[in-house]
């Protein structure tokens, strides 16, 4: 089961948050090739963050999946999910963070890592 975990220093308030989880989800599901019934998604915001040692909109992902993951997919999970943040939430991609994590892969040779998504095209 796919679960996306973003947290955001943005207030949520006044959001259309429902749009973001949806979107969200169906990226994941769709990048990723598993059912959109397997897919979790978890959003937190006004969270106290500090990015380049400025408190403007920065938002911070951790994906963590039972396979589907490898370095072409989890850059297309990134460019998807900050355009959504950039979207929706007014966080630039330069200020987004995502880490994926393979849950079946060998310590080894997991993707665990993180991803810059203004290095995404």
């Amino acid at each position: 089961m796919p679960c996306l975990n973003l947290f955001t220093n943005v207030s949520l308030d006044e959001i259309d948050i429902s749009s973001i989880l949806s979107e969200a989800s169906k990226s994941v599901a769709n990048i990723i090739g598993k059912p959109e019934s397997y897919v979790m998604i978890v959003v937190k915001g006004s969270i106290p963050m500090l990015f380049g040692g400025t408190d403007e909109p920065t938002a911070y992902g951790e994906l963590v999946s039972i396979g589907g993951l490898n370095p072409d997919t989890n850059k297309k999970l990134s460019a998807a999910i900050a355009t959504i943040l950039e979207t929706k939430l007014s966080v630039p991609k330069s200020r987004f963070f995502i880490k994926f994590h393979d849950t079946k892969a060998h310590q080894s040779q997991e993707f665990a890592q993180c991803l810059h998504a203004l290095h995404q095209h």
